[in-house]
Parts: structure tokens; sequence; C-alpha cells
């Protein structure tokens, strides 16, 4: 995006019509639905005509939702996400340590005064402590914690109840069957302070949704899926089995970093790689993070189409011919080995993605914090033995992102 086109406002943004997606007459319909079942977030018909909104089913929820949903993890902009809602999107997506629990607030702040079923929330909480290098958790990990800060979140948002509740970023099969938050969850859901739980993975995923349909308690798996998967016919054989099974599958990293260089002088087209993640029937909706009213216009026309035309799947296969690896960690996992110092590589590179992609210093920071590497994991090493699966200059980009901590927390927050 250009410097100029971020300067689109919300008065611009209502002024446009949305770009031909809802004129300004309609955005006083705002979703007063996802009460009775069937559950639905489709506007009620003869109110809304300029809009014709694909909606798919959550699983055996029972309830519909518009396939583009707002990540909202990168914005702190109330006007944003309230034209995001008056616009159409009804599911919002965010978690406890967002923006150092500020994401929450702010949300908190837009809904006020919303009725309760115009709109469907989601949040995360991660299980602590675990080991970022194996993904699994320990005798130390307790529920009480979860709760604890679960609790925390549902007074910054000032609701009674989410609508689902995540058991944040897991990549084993063992975290997402471990008793104790499990049953956390379960209660959550049994007190009517979650209506659905579920399992949020940003690598390892198909291993994720296999482990939640053998759990047979989770509702939901918030999973990354995009055009630059590598491990493409494992997740959708994964997704489709998780379909039939009653889970609901909500897509995020569809934009797979954004940008395709740390500089930023190369983006991906956003929005077709928004409708190709949507082009999996399998896939309900997809939580892409937006950050500017230029974003939110592109992402609601993919709710009414998501067609890639011959010119998206060209720019798409150009990009990644041209650019080479991008910035997204496929989170195969193959590196792990290969590094004697034992180090979170994925989690590294997801870092440096929230960095150099996102311009999310405090996210970047936050993860590298919680890793326990160090500002210079790799000084024990002359040369770096590890092949990345992409390309990625492993040694490189770990080192740069592990700079970070050297900068106060408060910088950040």
């Amino acid at each position: 995006m250009s410097a100029s086109r971020h300067s689109l406002d919300r008065r611009q943004f209502l002024k446009n019509g949305l770009l031909g997606v809802a004129g300004a007459g309609a955005l006083a319909a705002v979703p007063a639905v996802l009460k009775a079942e069937p559950q639905t977030a489709v506007p009620p018909a003869g109110k809304t005509a300029a809009r014709d909104f694909i909606i798919r089913p959550l699983g055996k929820t029972g309830i519909k939702l518009p396939v583009v949903s707002m990540g909202v993890m990168n914005s702190n902009n109330e006007n944003l996400i309230q034209a995001a809602l008056d616009g159409g999107i009804v599911h919002l997506d965010t978690a406890h340590g967002y923006q150092r629990g500020t994401n929450e607030v702010v949300i908190g702040k837009v809904l006020k005064g919303r009725v309760r079923d115009s709109y469907f929330l989601a949040t995360k909480v991660p299980g602590e402590p675990q080991d970022r290098r194996t993904g699994t958790f320990t005798e130390e990990t307790k529920a009480g914690p979860f709760l604890e800060k679960f609790d925390l979140s549902l007074r910054r948002l000032g609701l009674d109840y989410v609508d689902i509740l995540y058991l944040h970023n897991v990549t084993a099969r063992q975290a997402v069957l471990f008793e104790p938050l499990m049953s956390a969850l379960e209660k959550v859901k049994k007190e009517g302070k979650a209506r659905f739980i579920g399992v949020t993975s940003h690598q390892n995923e198909h291993e994720v949704i296999r482990a939640a349909v053998e759990a047979k308690i989770y509702d939901v798996v918030l999973s990354g899926y995009n055009f630059r998967k590598t491990n493409l016919p494992e997740l959708d054989a994964a997704i489709a089995d998780a379909v039939k099974a009653g889970l609901g599958i909500i897509a995020m990293k569809t934009q797979a970093g954004a940008f395709w260089d740390r500089e930023k002088t190369q983006p991906i087209n956003m929005k077709a790689a928004l409708k190709w993640a949507l082009s999996n029937p399998n896939i309900t909706t997809a939580v892409p993070g937006m950050t500017t009213f230029d974003q939110l216009t592109l992402n609601l026309q993919a709710m009414t189409d998501i067609i890639l035309t011959e010119e998206e799947k060209a720019a798409l296969k150009l990009g990644a011919e041209k650019n080479g690896p991008g910035l997204y960690c496929q989170g195969c996992e193959a590196c792990l080995p290969q590094c004697p110092n034992n180090l979170p590589i994925p989690s590294l590179m997801r870092s440096f993605m929230y960095a150099y992609g996102y311009r999310n210093l405090g996210a970047a920071y936050d993860l590298v914090a919680s890793l326990g590497v160090g500002p210079n994991p790799c000084t024990d090493c002359a040369g770096c033995r590890v092949k990345c699966a992409l390309g990625f200059d492993v040694r490189e980009r770990a080192t740069d992102i592990a700079r970070i901590l050297a900068a106060p927390a408060e910088f950040f927050g």
C-alpha cells in the first residue's frame, strides 16, 4: 500500500459506500442474529439487498459466518474495528496477549453498546509453561493461571462470555490432549463463559487438527493456512477429516507474511492470497489482519467474490518465483534436529515475520522473550549447520530478531 492510500479514513470509507460492497444506507443494518438455531451471520433478507455475502457453517456449532472475518492483532484503531462491523464483518479475533492486553480493551470499547448477538468474538489464552521447541506442556503447566488469564480477558472485553475460547499456539499432539487444560476449557464452556472451545496452531497444523478430532471436546481449530504452505496435501486431508467429524476450521496467516521482503518494498497480493485460502470450501472463514481502511475495503470485497482471476493466480505465482522464500516460516520443523543449540527456530522465524512483515515489534519482542534464547543465540557456532527447507538464512534471521531483546520491554508496551 502506498503512503497516500493509507490516508483513507472512516469518513471516506463510509462515503465511498464500501466501494460497491454495500451502500452507506445499508450500514445501519448490522447482523442482529447469532441467536436461535440455525444461527447465521447473514443480515436479514430485504434489508441489505446490496450485499450478497458468502457464508459457511462453522462445523456443528450451528453458527454460519461470512467467509471474511477480522484479525485484530495489529490494530488499535477503534474506528477501523467499528467500520469493519458496520461493513458486515461479524467475527472479531483477538487474544489475551495481543498488544499486551490493550487489544482486548480497545475491542471492548468498540463493542460497548452493541447488541451482543450482532457480533461473534474469539480470544485466545496460551498454556504455560510450554517447551517452545517441542511444543509440549509439563507437570508445571496448571489450569489455574490459564483460567485467571481468561477471566482477565473477559474483564478487559467487558463481556460475560466469548463465543470461542482457544488454547493458543499449540504445535504438538500432546499439547492438544493435555488433560489439565482440556478440563479447564470444558469448565469454561460448562459455566457459559465460552460458547465454543478450540485450539490454534502456527506449525505442524495437520497433527494438531487430527489431535483435536481425537480429543472429541473441541468445536473449532484456528489454523495457519496459505498459498505458501508446503504441507498442503497433509493439511488439506486433515482439514477435510476434521470437517467430517464436525469441527469448524478457521484460517489465519492467509497473507503469508504480507510482504516478500523485510524492507517491505514487495507486497504480497493480499486480496489474491485471501481468495486462495477461501477457495477451500472446508475453510469456514479467514481472519486476515487489518490495520488500514484500504485493507478492510479489499477484504470486504472478498466477502462476495472468492473466485481467483487469472491475473491474481499469476500474481501469486510470479511473486513466489521472483522473490524467493519471503517472510513466512512454514513451521515444518525440519530445522530443529539440525541445530546443535536446540533453538526454537520456527518461533524465531515467526518473530522475524512479526517484526518485518507486520511491523508489530511488540508481538515480536514478546514471542522472542518467551523463548529463553537470549540476545545472541548463535554466538556458540562458528557456522550454521541448519539448512532451511525454504532457503531462509536461519543464522542471519535468528541473530537479527534476537537483537530486539537488548531493548527494554517497556519500549514495546
